[in-house]
């Protein structure tokens, strides 16, 4: 019985196994169904969100596909900068940058590509092998590193031809090492070929190109700079590598209206000046074409390397120099950075600024002492070249005639209800009774002061906008300089101030100022807008703007024109101006001599602006001298500014090749000076100025007039007639002419010391009552920041 209990127990527990079994394979069944089903329903979302989204998620993995591969800018070329003839005055030349691809170096385990990279850089150019290593390891997951920058194309091609042939060798002698990893990328750098050359006019710009400083650089940095361009590369559908280019749009280009031989002979002048003779604390110089207001040369003594204008002369800016011009910046920046606070001196700089920050401030200021564009940017009381102006305007107001006659009893007197103001002509003795052209030839101060008062103060402040005193002129450079503070209103021009402004006095102008104006005169009474830039071109060469001259306004008659250059003429012929005068050439011009304030300083700054031929004037040319080196009033004489004109006139008509109206000089021939000399240079100096007579004739040393008389120069540059007896013995001596550029000698100008617009103050007088009020404007300073100029009663 037993026995068929535990068969039965066996057989029951086989079923319920069996059934277990069962049951477990069906659940089973169900959960794989369950899952299978969640599978599929998951499969088709994604189908859907491909589906949908299929062109989102292509741009997203291309992209992400994209950033793995290279991407590169490719530079645009900044456009040259020409003279009127193509010579290339500023242009951008290629160099290439050497670049690493660590990751590439080091893409095979072997290292076989590191050492033969290393080696082959360190045997081709010279680099450190331990160097290059230590560089390579600690980025070698970097695919770009910049290692050495400019280098020329001969560096290029020459390393790309010793990679060529070393990859050859390792191949051939079986081995795997090769030179990998190493490529170069373009860039362009601005490069100056005659270096410091018309470098106030051209202004330079970073080595890049992509910003200019100064000059044409700077004004028309938006016409010179170009588009970059890029180039990258991106896997497409097919897995394939393609790639995109952009192309770089290059800058255009510009020639400008400078004459590069004329720039270089007025530079030769100044700094034969600066540095061989007498020499001033600046000199500058400009050439225009009268009848277009184009600019032909431009330049100061302020010079500097445009391939490396941060570069300061060691001799004149010392660490002391530096550090005096630092305290003084200093102590603006500190006011500038702390308004509220109480002002420092510059004793006290150092307790708020380290030596080295007061040092980098000193830098700043002298970097923008040497940048400055004197021509442009500074402002000064131009004396008696300012005369014919007054003429002009009296002219055309019918104010005086030409033969209208005043006596020079060599001074005016006025009072204006608080001084007495004796105002002095040159020559103290009187110039008696003279006419419009006499008053110019003798630069009579009393003449002209009389004309202003017939004039009267609203006419004569209308003209002087009319000829773009107290105007910016429009020069397409930067930071022109704004006068119209320096220069009176009609309400507050009172007669004394009349009285000095008629001959230049008491107002300030810009060079460019006073050549814009002369050439209106010497082209029949067109004022031009003065201007620097000819043409734009684009990147082929192709003219895209032709700058006409632009006609702003009429400022004279023919007639009145035509005067003023026949008594100018008369100037250089038998006036003030006639160490002026060239041989073979009608010469025209007016000299200036001007003391700076304060006037007890007797410090001067002396001018001659010139034309020729005076029949169809085609070369202007103007040169200030601001305080010769020399004391007080032997400053005083604007022969200085007569013979660097000279010789940069005598010059430029010959580069012009204008035919002279007579038999010129052949020792003063370009031809003759350049035949001594195969290079070009002479040490004689070229167009050297030679002695006159009386007359304005030119003599040699010892000729003697039609009297016998030896004709001579003292030193001071004027005329001696020295008659001597049958043995040569001198018997007597005259100095002549009477009439010399010689600014006054008995010490005392008696001129108020202030101009419009400046921290002196200012004299606004009431032309009714006399009244003298002050004036104060420290909003309104000269660019000068501690001295203006006054002119002086002069010649």
């Amino acid at each position: 019985m037993r026995t068929s209990r535990n068969t039965s127990n066996n057989t029951n527990r086989k079923k319920r196994g069996k059934i277990l079994t069962q049951y477990m394979q069906r659940k089973l069944a169900v959960a794989l169904g369950v899952i299978m089903l969640a599978l599929i329903a998951l499969i088709g979302a994604i189908y859907r969100i491909i589906y949908t989204n299929n062109d989102d998620y292509n741009k997203i993995v291309l992209s992400q596909r994209q950033a793995s591969y290279d991407s590169r800018t490719i530079p645009f070329r900044r456009g040259d900068i020409m003279d009127r003839n193509g010579t290339v005055l500023a242009t951008s030349q290629k160099v290439y940058n050497l670049i690493l691809d660590p990751k590439v170096i080091y893409s095979r385990d072997d290292g076989r590509y590191v050492d033969a990279t290393v080696q082959a850089l360190s045997e081709y150019f010279g680099y450190d092998q331990g160097e290059l290593k230590q560089l390579l390891e600690e980025r070698k997951d970097k695919s770009y590193v910049k290692y050495q920058k400019q280098l020329s194309y001969d560096d290029k091609s020459g390393w790309e031809k010793y990679v060529e042939d070393k990859n050859k060798q390792f191949a051939a002698s079986g081995d795997k090492a090769r030179v990998k990893g190493v490529w170069f990328e373009d860039e362009y750098t601005r490069t100056y070929p005659y270096n410091s050359l018309a470098c106030n006019v051209i202004g330079f710009s970073t080595p890049d190109g992509s910003n200019g400083t100064g000059g044409v650089e700077q004004y028309y940095n938006s016409t010179l700079m170009g588009t970059n361009g890029r180039e990258y590369g991106y896997l497409d559908d097919d897995t394939r590598l393609q790639s995109v280019l952009k192309e770089p749009t290059d800058g255009n280009s510009i020639v400008t209206t400078i004459n590069t031989n004329i720039q270089m002979s007025v530079e030769k002048y100044l700094n034969e000046w600066q540095n061989d003779d007498v020499g001033s604390k600046v000199a500058a110089a400009i050439v225009m074409d009268p009848k277009t207001s184009e600019v032909l040369a431009m330049a100061s003594t302020n010079q500097f390397n445009l391939n490396d204008p941060r570069a300061l002369d060691p001799k004149v800016y010392t660490d002391d120099v530096l550090m005096k011009l630092g305290r003084t910046e200093a102590v603006g920046v500190y006011h500038r950075q702390k308004p509220d606070a109480e002002e420092i001196t510059e004793d006290q700089v150092s307790k708020y600024f380290t030596n080295d920050e007061i040092k980098s401030y000193g830098q700043q200021v002298a970097w923008n002492q040497i940048w400055r564009n004197v021509a442009v940017s500074d402002t000064y009381e131009p004396g008696s070249t300012a005369k014919p102006f007054t003429i002009a305007a009296a002219l055309e107001t019918g104010a005086i005639t030409p033969s209208t006659i005043f006596v020079c009893d060599g001074y005016v007197e006025l009072n204006d209800g608080l001084h007495t103001w004796r105002i002095k002509c040159h020559n103290i003795n009187g110039d008696g009774p003279l006419d419009a052209e006499q008053a110019l030839m003798r630069s009579c101060n009393v003449y002209l002061m009389q004309t202003a008062f017939a004039l009267g103060a609203e006419n004569f402040v209308k003209y002087q906008h009319i000829f773009g005193f107290g105007e910016k002129t429009g020069i397409d450079l930067p930071a022109e300089a704004d006068t119209s503070d320096l220069v009176y209103t009609a309400d507050t021009l009172g007669k004394t101030a009349l009285a000095t402004n008629s001959f230049g006095q008491n107002f300030n102008v810009t060079m460019i100022q006073m050549a814009s104006a002369y050439c209106s005169i010497l082209n029949g009474g067109s004022y031009y807008k003065p201007h620097v830039v000819k043409q734009i071109l684009n990147s082929n060469g192709t003219v895209l703007e032709d700058i006409k001259p632009e006609l702003v306004r009429t400022t004279a008659s023919k007639e009145t024109c035509d005067f003023l250059k026949e008594a100018l003429f008369q100037t250089v012929e038998g006036g003030t101006g006639v160490k002026a005068k060239i041989t073979g050439y009608h010469v025209g011009g007016k000299t200036g001599t001007a003391e700076k304030l304060p006037r007890s300083a007797k410090n001067y700054l002396v001018s001659f602006c010139g034309f020729a031929p005076v029949e169809d004037p085609q070369v202007l040319v103007y040169v200030i001298v601001d305080t010769p080196n020399l004391k007080g009033e032997a400053q005083a004489t604007a022969s200085f500014a007569i013979g660097i004109e000279r010789k940069i006139m005598n010059e430029a008509l010959q580069f012009l090749n204008i035919p002279a109206q007579g038999e010129t000089d052949p020792q003063n021939s370009l031809n003759n000076a350049l035949s001594t000399s195969p290079e070009g240079i002479s040490k004689e100096t070229m167009g050297a100025e030679v002695e006159t007579d009386a007359e304005g004739n030119t003599i040699a040393a010892g000729e003697t007039d039609a009297a016998g008389n030896v004709l001579e120069t003292n030193a001071n540059g004027d005329v001696v007639i020295r008659a001597t007896d049958a043995n040569g013995n001198t018997i007597a001596e005259t100095r002549g002419p009477a009439v010399t550029d010689e600014a006054i000698k008995d010490g005392s100008s008696d001129l108020p010391d202030a101009v419009p617009g400046t921290d002196a103050a200012s004299q606004s007088e009431s032309t009714e009552t006399g009244e003298t009020t002050l004036k104060n404007d420290d909003s309104a300073q000269t660019t000068e920041s501690d001295e203006t100029t006054a002119s002086k009663t002069e010649d």
